[in-house]
């Protein structure tokens, strides 16, 4: 009598034909993974709670997102679980939790008020990060990098991009009506973001900077818990002191690399990798 499920013999004379058999996969290798899914989870949840009206659960999910998609490659990297599988899922959550979620919770807040102009900004918001996202992923891929690649970003951060683009909601949470002008008003602002996004303006990204000189590592820390109980007391005000201090560093960040390496503009296509501030075929 044949069954339906026949068994193989592990080392038979077919076993070649039939393929690779399934191995086990150790459990480090999936937990990278199931970070990456929960941050989605918690973006497109936001995007839920947007539609609910339930504005200030909407954005801690999707800052939630943007934390845990900020830490699933150092976790994969400290549990030495790198995948490619794992940079592809990755990348797609990235999409997911900088771009659309955050586009979908400001629309639904404030920028429905402007009507088609709001569903444009938040379009091209979206697009502006997929580029980011793109573009990013293209300049890790190459082996010859340039010098200034480990300490600068190349346009604004998915991840700063998300927080900064959601600063009109902080601002509506304190007690800002989102009216028509406000509406207005942040559908410039979310389009200036998007600029910013895929901008060759140079992002000083603090990677160069792995180490705490002894005398500041116990204001370093103070300084962290100070952050963080304004954050757990004073979220909003916090949100919006984070958002602006960040984009008033911009211009200080772009005058560090041009005294560094000169007044040669970034160029995220060019392979040759940059020493005194000229490309290779202009010393």
């Amino acid at each position: 009598m044949e069954t339906p499920f026949p068994s193989f013999e592990p080392n038979g004379p077919n076993d070649e034909a039939r393929g690779p058999r399934l191995r086990e996969i150790p459990l480090r290798l999936i937990v990278p993974n199931m970070i990456t899914v929960l941050a989605i989870c918690a973006g497109l949840s936001g995007v839920r709670l947007a539609f609910e009206n339930r504005f200030e659960l909407a954005v801690a999910m999707v800052l939630v997102a943007a934390f845990l998609d900020g830490i699933d490659g150092r976790v994969a990297r400290l549990m030495k679980a790198t995948s490619k599988f794992g940079a592809q899922m990755d990348s797609l959550a990235d999409i997911v939790n900088f771009g659309v979620a955050p586009a979908l919770v400001l629309y639904a807040f404030v920028l429905d008020q402007a009507r088609s102009l709001g569903w444009i900004a938040a379009l091209i918001y979206v697009i502006a990060a997929g580029l980011r996202l793109a573009r990013f992923n293209v300049m890790a891929e190459r082996e010859v990098k340039a010098s200034w690649q480990s300490e600068y970003f190349v346009g604004v951060p998915a991840p700063a991009g998300a927080m900064l683009v959601l600063l009109p909601m902080y601002l509506g949470l304190l007690g800002l009506a989102p009216d028509r002008l406000v509406a207005v008003v942040s559908s410039a602002y979310t389009v200036l973001i998007a600029f910013l996004l895929v901008s060759r303006l140079p992002v000083w990204s603090g990677k160069s900077e792995n180490r705490v000189r002894r005398d500041l590592v116990l204001p370093v820390i103070l300084f962290v818990v100070l952050y963080v109980a304004t954050l757990m007391s004073f979220t909003w005000e916090t949100m919006v002191i984070t958002a602006v201090g960040y984009l008033l560093s911009l211009p200080f960040g772009a005058r560090k690399w041009q005294k560094k390496y000169g007044d040669w503009p970034l160029h995220p296509d060019h392979p040759v990798p940059v020493e005194d501030g000229l490309p290779e075929d202009k010393k």
